[in-house]
């Protein structure tokens, strides 16, 4: 083991759950299931080895694993174990190689469980990074696909054994097969796209994501000798703030609720009444497996690539689309995105226009000190 790499161990699987929760936007999938996996599966084998990027060799082959679904499906279909050896046996047969290490595709909720505990089953060892920064629902929304890299070769698998090997001609030919597939699949399965070697890796990743997920977690959960030990639970959301570069958008009640599945995603929108210091003002958000726009008082407040996640007010832990209730008392926060997403391709492949949304994208930090203006000026 070099210098760099580290062991994730069944606390470690806590801590980057809730902080990849955060960072998953309300998607990727409910982080709670996925880390009682990883951690029964590093209880029975043995501690994960996280390595860097440049600890990747130009040949290594590598992985990104993951769920594709509706987040509302995988708390009723519960992800199979015999999913994750299945899904790396099947890629190595498809391309006749074999994977030398797994990644998360998104540092989001459930999606940063699954290639642990993939890595946990098999012994790889995986990589702190992924391709995305956060969660995006559709499958060419990857940082290589932003560098003009395609899909490759796919793969899907599902807790029925059944398999489907695919080679799509670029990333949005990937979504529409896949989403198509994982349908009759019961609306989720495990899939494996963008499988690429090390070189292409290490030009395309976004690094230290589940490092960063780590720190996260460990201000939620008052560990740690610099981040959040000691914090009140009042103080957890200044300090996540401070941590992500986040703003602080709206405190609310959820006054109005809707969410379907469609399409293969989950989809609807949530309607906030202000608390506190935003009494009088009223909150919108709409999400597609992830939260992609927020409007306060009808003006945009926050809009996709940017992160926006909902935290419960009182602790500040992460609510993610299918767990939010009619009721809840919430804080909603902006982060922005990595600067890959903050480019033309970027805004192309991810922004509010690809969603049909009729509002041009502007930094969260740009809207958030407009509202303080005018505030200001009232």
């Amino acid at each position: 083991m070099t210098a760099h790499s580290r062991l994730i161990d069944e606390n470690d699987v806590e801590e980057i759950a809730l902080g990849a929760a955060v960072l998953g936007t309300g998607g990727g999938g409910d982080p709670h299931v996925g880390a009682l996996i990883a951690q029964r599966l590093i209880r029975l084998n043995a501690p994960v080895r996280m390595i860097s990027l440049d600890e990747l060799s130009d040949d290594d082959f590598v992985v990104p694993v993951g769920g594709i679904g509706a987040p509302s499906v995988n708390i009723e279909r519960i992800l199979a174990e015999s999913e994750l050896s299945h899904v790396i046996e099947a890629i190595e047969r498809a391309v006749g190689r074999k994977v030398t290490a797994v990644m998360p595709i998104e540092v989001g909720g459930g999606n940063s469980m699954i290639p642990i505990a993939t890595a946990a089953l098999t012994g790889l060892p995986i990589v702190d990074a992924d391709a995305m920064g956060r969660a995006f629902p559709e499958a060419q929304m990857v940082t290589y696909h932003l560098a003009g890299y395609g899909p490759g070769t796919t793969v899907l698998v599902d807790h029925h054994g059944n398999e489907i090997v695919t080679r799509p001609i670029n990333g949005e030919w990937s979504e529409r097969l896949a989403r198509a597939a994982v349908i009759e699949m019961g609306g989720s399965a495990t899939m494996i796209d963008y499988a690429y070697e090390g070189s292409v890796v290490k030009e395309c990743a976004i690094p230290g994501t589940l490092t960063a997920a780590k720190r996260i977690g460990q201000i939620l959960l008052g560990r740690g000798s610099t981040t959040g030990a000691g914090l009140r639970d009042d103080e957890r959301i200044d300090a996540l703030c401070a941590e992500l570069d986040a703003v602080r958008l709206f405190d609310g009640k959820v006054t109005d609720l809707q969410r379907q599945f469609e399409g293969g995603f989950t989809k609807g929108a949530a309607e906030l009444d202000g608390v506190g210091a935003y009494r009088g003002s009223a909150f919108r958000l709409d999400f597609q497996n992830e939260m992609l726009l927020a409007r306060r008082d009808g003006e945009l407040a926050a809009v996709t690539p940017d992160l926006i996640a909902v935290l419960d007010l009182a602790t500040g832990r992460p609510i993610t689309t299918e767990s939010l209730r009619y009721g809840a008392r919430v804080t909603v926060i902006g982060m922005p995105c990595h600067a890959k997403w903050r480019t033309p391709i970027g805004i192309e492949t991810a922004g509010p226009a690809h969603f049909g949304y009729d509002v041009e994208w502007a930094p969260v930090e740009a809207l958030a000190l407009k509202q303080t203006q005018k505030q200001e000026a009232a």
